[in-house]
């Protein structure tokens, strides 16, 4: 078969005993002066983003501004930015290929997107328009440089908010070149640039031609790619600006023009340039995406958590001393029992505040912040390992199947189905919920048998190895949690290997 697809969410920084002395060196001496001074552009900033949108007011902000603001601002803000990463240690940006006109293109999509530095693409494109989290407003500066930006908000709270989104961008992207152009980042959050992340379909929405813009890091040693697992940001930042010099690529490809087809639909739109920009780069394009807190990654039908929260409960719970085998994980069959956080703690045996808090945070609440004790007693049963699959999928169904108005068998509906692989997989539940209506449709019934559901999730070629691989949590060794390597023969990664799109 083909080589097994790379983890993207993982970046692990070797360094050796010559590399170790030479960053604790320069760690000491040039990255406190670098990281200061930036700091002290970065404030510099400040009064450049806000000159530009002082005195006007929002109906104005909905236009692009032009003039002595856009003149003066705009310049000031593109020189002190060069200048900032410049201080970091990033001495060159290398250009190749030409940017497209606002006309040509009037969205960009810059991947791969793996640390945050990779806003340095903004310098090359002449500031265009970004997206960003309207969280981000209320973070000193940051938020300035926004409101100067004129970005595009999202609120991850707000329902409605996605869909104002969509229709600004749609509203710039038409306006015929009268705004800027509006740079994406479609994958939506950080890979260690190994593969491309499924792109989300946002930059594409408008169905109008975009540029792909690769960014690429040729540096000996990678110290930028700050991804889901690997150095933290003080890390990165620090390491990054002890290199004596930081070198950046940033190529634009052709534009993309749209066929009908995919002007009508995003999703293919999004797909088709993930690939064009993968076989330019040389890595993989992958269905990999984030989910919620956890990247997920795609085997068969199913979308699956790359690893399990199951895993990380069962971390705390050892943490803390407790055996899940020890907890009378007592439940009633077919009906739930809504427990609080107070009630959590008695029935684990648990006092530490903080351990309590973290362990209750890995089951769904609803809006009185109860949990089902079904999902705790699954869990814990599954992370006892006492049971084999067998017994534990029989357990799994005999908790959440659901008693039928004619005739004396129990099935398995749809929300007890999707709420056991999102314990026992990490599975999203929409993507669960497909899964369920399409093995409901060989038979005329909603549900599934104990049977049925047996025969899935134990027997069947691609989902039964996915349930024997997730339900054996990784062994602890002196104290120390080992997750399974992402490309060995049974991780979730390798079970993936020729399901994910490449």
């Amino acid at each position: 078969g083909p080589p097994a697809s790379p983890n993207p969410f993982v970046h692990e920084l070797h360094l050796s005993r010559l590399q170790r002395v030479k960053f604790c060196l320069l760690g000491a001496l040039l990255a406190p002066i670098r990281v200061l001074l930036a700091f002290i552009v970065l404030f510099l900033l400040w009064p450049f983003a806000w000159l530009q949108v002082a005195g006007l007011s929002e109906e104005q902000l909905q236009e692009p501004i032009t003039g002595w603001r856009k003149t003066v601002c705009h310049n000031g803000v593109l020189g002190l930015s060069r200048l900032l990463f410049f201080l970091l240690g990033f001495l060159r940006i290398r250009v190749r290929g030409q940017r497209a006109s606002r006309l040509q293109a009037p969205v960009l999509v810059a991947a791969p997107h793996s640390t945050f530095f990779d806003p340095i693409v903004l310098l090359p494109c002449d500031l265009p328009k970004v997206v960003s989290r309207a969280e981000n407003l209320s973070v000193p500066v940051i938020g300035a440089l926004l409101r100067f930006n004129q970005a595009i908000l999202v609120s991850r709270h707000d329902p409605a908010s996605r869909r104002r989104v969509v229709e600004e961008v749609r509203r710039r992207a038409t306006s015929g070149g009268k705004w800027p152009q509006v740079l994406f980042f479609p994958e939506g959050t950080c890979s260690n640039k190994k593969a491309l992340l499924k792109f989300k379909p946002g930059a594409f929405i408008a169905g109008v031609p975009v540029q792909p813009v690769l960014i690429r890091y040729p540096n000996s040693l990678d110290t930028t790619s700050w991804a889901w697992r690997g150095p933290g940001v003080l890390q990165v930042l620090w390491l990054t600006a002890s290199q004596p010099c930081s070198i950046v690529d940033v190529e634009f490809l052709p534009v993309y023009h749209p066929s009908p087809e995919e002007s009508r639909d995003p999703t293919l739109y999004a797909n088709n340039v993930q690939r064009v920009m993968a076989q330019a780069l040389g890595i993989p394009a992958t269905e990999c995406e984030f989910v919620g807190s956890l990247p997920v990654i795609v085997v068969g039908r199913l979308k699956v958590a790359l690893e399990p929260q199951l895993w990380e409960l069962g971390k705390v719970l050892r943490k803390a001393g407790l055996s899940p085998g020890y907890v009378d994980a007592g439940a009633e069959p077919g009906r739930s029992r809504m427990i609080s956080q107070e009630e959590f703690a008695r029935q684990l045996q648990l006092s530490d505040p903080q351990t309590v808090a973290g362990a209750f945070g890995y089951f769904q609440q609803d809006t009185k912040g109860l949990v089902d004790f079904r999902d705790v007693a699954l869990a814990l049963a599954a992370l006892d390992g006492g049971r084999n699959l067998e017994e534990l999928t029989r357990l799994a169904f005999e908790l959440f199947a659901e008693e039928q108005a004619e005739g004396p068998h129990r099935l398995l509906c749809e929300a007890g189905f999707s709420t056991i692989l999102h314990l026992l997989l990490g599975s999203p539940r929409p993507a669960a919920a497909a899964l369920h209506a399409e093995l409901c449709q060989a038979g005329p019934s909603r549900g599934l048998s104990l049977c049925q559901f047996q025969n899935f999730s134990l027997h069947d070629p691609l989902y039964g190895k996915l349930f024997s691989t997730y339900l054996r949590p990784p062994h602890t060794s002196r104290g120390t949690s080992q997750t399974p390597n992402a490309s060995s023969p049974g991780s979730p990664t390798a079970l993936a290997n020729g399901t994910v799109q490449a």
